[in-house]
C-alpha cells in the first residue's frame, strides 16, 4: 500500500514535483532522520522526496512520518516494497516518480548526507543537456573512521573508476560512450531516460551492483552522461568499520569479499 507520509489521507495518484527524489531505506532508524534533514536544507527547494521502506522493522517508518508531518512545506512520501534489495527498492521509488509526472529523477540512501547545494547542482547539470549524472560520493567523516581511511577510500573510488573503463565487463559493442561509474546513493537521471533504459534492475545488493547495471545501460542510448563533482553526497562508511577497508574495497570489486551479513546497521 502506497501513503503519504505527509498526509495518509492524500490521495496516492497526487502528482509529485518535477524533480523526484528515491530514498531506498532498510532498518535507518539511527541515520535516516540526518538524511531528511540534510534533504529539509536544501537549497532549492521544488522537489518531491519518496522513501521506500524495504521491510523495516524498527523505527525507519514512524520517524519518517513524524518527520514529514513536523515540515508539512516538504512533499514527502512513504511506500513499501516488500521485496528484498535496493535494486527493487530504488527502482520502485524511481517509477513512483514517473508514474506521478516527475520530469527528473535522483536517488540518495537512507545514511547519506547530500549537501545543501545538491538538489540545485542536479537540476543545473539537466540543464547543460545530461540525462544521467554521476555525483562526487564523499565519506561521512562523523563515523569513527580515520582520516587516513577516508582519503584511502577516496582514491580507490578514482582507482575504480579508472580500471572500470577497460574493464572486459564494461565493455563490448553496442556502448555510445566509455563507462562511468555511477554511485547508487548520488545518481540523477531523467524519467525518460529512465524508462527507456529499463531502469536499476530490480535486485539485490548480494546479488548485483545496480548502479553499474544501469549506467551499461544508459551508455548503449545516449552519449549524454557524465560526473559531476559538483553534486556532492557524503556517505556512510560504516562497511569499513564492520569489514575494514580491505575487505570493504573487495565487497564493490564484484563481491570478491562476500560476508554472511551485508545489511550493515
Amino acid at each position: 500500500m502506497t501513503l503519504s507520509a505527509r498526509n495518509p489521507q492524500l490521495d496516492s495518484t497526487a502528482p509529485v514535483q518535477r524533480l523526484c527524489i528515491a530514498v531506498p531505506m532498510l532498518n535507518e532508524e539511527k541515520l535516516v532522520l540526518q538524511t531528511l534533514e540534510a534533504l529539509a536544507a536544501q537549497e532549492y527547494r521544488a522537489f518531491s522526496v519518496v522513501v521506500v521502506d524495504n521491510g523495516s522493522t524498527d523505527d525507519s517508518c514512524g520517524i519518517v512520518a513524524r518527520f514529514a508531518a513536523a515540515h508539512p512545506w516538504l512533499d514527502v512520501r512513504l511506500v513499501h516494497d516488500p521485496e528484498k534489495g535496493t535494486g527493487a527498492a530504488a527502482d520502485t521509488g524511481m517509477r513512483f516518480g514517473v508514474d506521478h509526472g516527475a520530469q527528473w529523477l535522483a536517488r540518495t540512501d537512507a545514511d547519506c548526507l547530500p549537501e545543501p547545494t545538491w538538489t540545485a547542482r542536479i537540476v543545473q547539470a539537466f540543464g547543460d543537456g545530461l540525462e544521467l549524472i554521476a555525483g562526487q560520493l564523499i565519506p561521512r567523516d562523523d563515523e569513527g573512521i580515520t582520516a587516513w581511511e577516508r582519503r584511502t577510500m577516496l582514491l580507490a573510488v578514482e582507482v575504480a573508476s579508472f580500471f572500470g573503463r577497460i574493464r572486459p565487463g564494461n565493455k563490448g559493442e553496442g556502448y555510445l560512450g566509455p563507462y562511468q561509474m555511477l554511485p547508487g546513493c548520488n545518481m540523477a537521471i531523467t524519467a525518460e531516460m529512465y524508462t527507456r533504459s529499463g531502469g536499476f534492475p530490480r535486485s539485490r545488493i548480494e546479488d548485483l551492483h545496480e548502479d553499474r547495471a544501469l549506467s551499461n545501460r544508459v551508455r548503449k542510448l545516449t552519449r549524454n552522461y557524465a560526473l559531476r563533482r559538483d553534486v556532492v553526497v557524503h556517505g556512510s562508511s560504516r562497511r569499513v568499520k564492520a569489514w575494514g577497508l580491505k575487505n570493504t574495497l573487495a565487497w564493490y570489486a564484484d563481491h570478491r569479499y562476500r560476508p554472511d551479513h551485508v545489511d550493515i546497521r
